[in-house]
């Protein structure tokens, strides 16, 4: 992989579009009042995180790693898990890296396409943007993983209350998710807007049933100093160790406050996390460490026994209300990450399709949603129970954390030049952390560990092959490519022209397009105006509607023009071409054809990539979605001319 990855990366499926890192501001965006933000991201952002009480204190002293159920480690495990809270989730991503905003966009590759504005040529540019993939990659996993751990957990609530009701419980959690996957397509705005009510009454339940738990036993406040985690690992250093496998999942959810920051803001997001959020989870889980010190019988489902009889049932209905949010976040963000992906030049194109008129962010990617489905029910049905599914669900999490902090330090010394003084220390606190984490969490691969890390590299395999294919592609095109200059003048006097306007879909901003070669060798004939047309996706998430299109008169009827979009933006070409006024009169879709090329790809023992990897982006590239739906295209517009190329 070189390091002309996301600088020179062409986004899928044929000629059009070109990289290029645009550095325009993004435009700005209504954003209502700083109360009703931080309430919509309630429902949106700490879905994940919020339902982590369901599950992370039992798994600690009922999962793979169990520990003793004594004062020791109930304080230690609450202290462990509360000052996690503070360091990973309060200072290191709600105070230091939601800083690192990429015109108002957070998540690894908004940071990565920062990054890489400021990094290209630069020696360890490449093992930044490897890393950056990685995490995408393992983001996917976590993004399976999580509405089959969140939903389980709280349907299993249901056998707590009735045990023999248990059988039920698989097929119950398998119901809800295909319903959750098929109404994606529908879209999620009106569902929404009872997100953030949901998850306030969801996190004052909770809280209001954690200080019940605590006033019966006041001293539990206790467990809140960190000499209680400091004391537990002394006595029992390797108990402690692995503990920290489950009590990851306190913080599990941490790296959301970051991906959504674009539709919330930094503000409403520390808003909700430090005064909604972040209090109702450490309410709780003091409630669930009291309620077990008192009744070591609880540990089946410390979270569901602290309801009192009456409130048993509301109680599991509004948890799985929230699990389902939850999940329905993580699906979400799964769809923009996928979107980003692409216009990056990291996956093939999809289709990709809006669910909101007014809402650019809610899209829905149907590959993206039936895989997502299928994998998460295999999940459910291999693991059966979320205590089983915990195990492989900590490894993402912990790995995406630990390379986030590699993301951060190139932000603080390359891009803000912090004081090293004050930079080291705090990266090696973040990283003493996560690395800790991580290393607990690796104890549980043969437990199921080993999903997550097989997912992630299967991805990973998948983004850096489409990349570095692209790549190679593009590198070849333009070995053969003629200067435009000098074709304008032959073609000319060497081809009949004919009436209206021909688009020729161009990957780079030189050379003649492969289509406007074969439209020339096979047709013999050049329309009254030709238009080379290079698309570029920007390294920023928008760009400025004023520097949207540049044109150049090539003389003879020809004109190159190039249009701009941040990677946050749909590709209508149709849309912006009206904005284009300086190459003839104005664009008529009727009276205008887009002529695009399709290469297919032929394996080689040319040096570049390994035979296996030539197979496989070949596949790729075929079933990349079709051009002519990627960039908004007249469907009875297009042309397609097909060639052959090795790589």
């Amino acid at each position: 992989m070189n390091d002309d990855v996301i600088q020179a990366a062409v986004v899928p499926g044929g000629e059009g579009v070109d990289r290029q890192a645009a550095g325009h501001d993004h435009q700005s965006h209504g954003r209502g009042t700083l109360l009703g933000m931080a309430v919509g991201a309630i429902g949106v952002v700490f879905g994940d995180i919020g339902t982590s009480p369901l599950y992370a204190l039992r798994d600690t002293f009922a999962g793979h790693h169990p520990l003793p159920l004594d004062q020791l480690h109930v304080y230690g495990i609450i202290s462990l898990m509360f000052w996690s809270m503070m360091i990973i989730v309060t200072l290191k991503y709600v105070t230091v890296i939601m800083r690192a905003d990429n015109k108002g966009e957070g998540g690894s590759l908004a940071l990565l396409a920062m990054i890489n504005q400021h990094s290209t040529g630069r020696r360890w540019s490449k093992g930044i943007i490897l890393l950056g993939v990685f995490a995408t990659a393992l983001f996917y996993g976590d993004s399976m993983i999580t509405p089959a751990v969140s939903v389980m957990s709280a349907i299993e609530g249901v056998a707590v209350y009735q045990p023999e009701l248990h059988r039920l419980v698989v097929p119950l959690v398998a119901f809800i998710l295909v319903g959750l996957f098929f109404i994606q397509s529908r879209g999620t705005a009106k569902v929404a807007t009872f997100f953030g009510p949901i998850m306030l009454l969801y996190f004052a339940t909770i809280s209001v049933l954690g200080v019940i738990s605590i006033l019966a036993m006041p001293q539990v406040i206790a467990a809140l100093s960190p000499h209680y985690a400091a004391l537990m690992f002394i006595a029992d250093p390797l108990h402690g160790f692995l503990a920290m496998g489950a009590a990851v999942l306190a913080v599990t959810g941490a790296e959301a406050l970051y991906a959504d920051m674009g539709h919330f803001g930094r503000n409403p997001i520390r808003l909700s996390w430090l005064v909604f959020v972040l209090p109702a989870l450490v309410l709780n889980y003091l409630g669930q460490a009291s309620l077990l010190m008192r009744d070591p019988s609880a540990l089946e489902s410390p979270f569901y026994f602290l309801a009192p009889d009456w409130f048993q049932w509301p109680l599991l209905v509004l948890a799985s209300a929230a699990a389902v949010i939850a999940s329905q976040a993580v699906i979400s963000g799964a769809f923009s990450v996928t979107q980003q992906a692409i216009q990056l030049g990291f996956i093939p194109r999809m289709t990709i399709k809006h669910t909101s008129e007014t809402a650019a962010g809610q899209i829905f990617v149907p590959v993206v949603n039936w895989a997502l489905m299928i994998a998460v029910l295999l999940l459910v049905f291999i693991f059966q129970r979320s205590s089983n599914l915990t195990a492989a669900y900590g490894i993402a999490v912990t790995g995406a954390m630990l390379i986030d902090n590699f993301l951060l330090a190139v932000v603080l010394f390359q891009l803000w030049r912090w004081n090293k003084a004050v930079a080291i220390p705090l990266l090696g606190l973040f990283f003493v952390i996560d690395t800790g984490y991580l290393s607990a969490n690796l104890t549980k691969i043969p437990d199921g560990g080993w999903v997550p890390l097989a997912m992630g590299l299967a991805i990973f395999t998948l983004l850096t092959t489409w990349s570095r294919g692209r790549a190679l592609m593009r590198q070849n095109m333009a070995e053969g490519s003629i200067p435009l200059e000098v074709f304008t003048k032959s073609a000319h006097s060497s081809a009949a022209r004919v009436s209206g306007t021909a688009i020729f879909m161009a990957s780079a901003s030189s050379g003649v397009p492969s289509a406007l070669l074969h439209n020339i060798k096979h047709n013999k004939v050049l329309h009254e105006r030709v238009i080379i047309l290079t698309v570029q996706i920007g390294d920023v998430p928008y760009v400025d509607p004023d520097e949207r299109s540049t044109v150049k008169d090539l003389g003879q009827g020809f004109y190159r023009v190039i249009l701009r979009f941040g990677f946050l933006e749909e590709t209508d070409v149709p849309a912006a071409l009206k904005t284009v006024t300086m190459c003839g009169e104005a664009f008529d879709m009727m009276k205008t054809s887009f002529f695009l090329s399709r290469q297919t790809l032929i394996a080689s023992d040319k040096p570049g990539m390994a035979i296996w990897r030539e197979k496989l982006f070949a596949w790729m590239l075929r079933n990349a979605a079709s051009a002519m739906e990627f960039f908004r295209l007249p469907t009875n517009r297009v042309v397609e001319l097909g060639s052959q190329l090795e790589i």
